[in-house]
């Protein structure tokens, strides 16, 4: 599943978003951008429209369940 996580630099007007292919790579993206004082605006995908940070992180463990062990 893709999403889209729109941001918002603080010394900047516009709204800028980046692309993550899997749920583990749109929480390292916010969590980057989090660090960096930028503002999430959105966070979006196809399957499951806009959410928060909280559902991503629910995404994000379901993922990695799912995900076969390496062993």
């Amino acid at each position: 599943m893709s999403y889209t996580i729109g941001f918002q630099a603080k010394d900047q007007t516009a709204v800028l978003a980046t692309e993550a292919a899997t749920a583990n790579q749109a929480v390292a993206i916010v969590a980057a951008l989090r660090r960096s004082a930028d503002e999430i605006k959105f966070i979006r995908s196809p399957q499951e429209g806009d959410m928060g940070i909280e559902m991503l992180l629910l995404l994000a463990k379901e993922e990695a369940e799912e995900m076969p062990q390496r062993v």
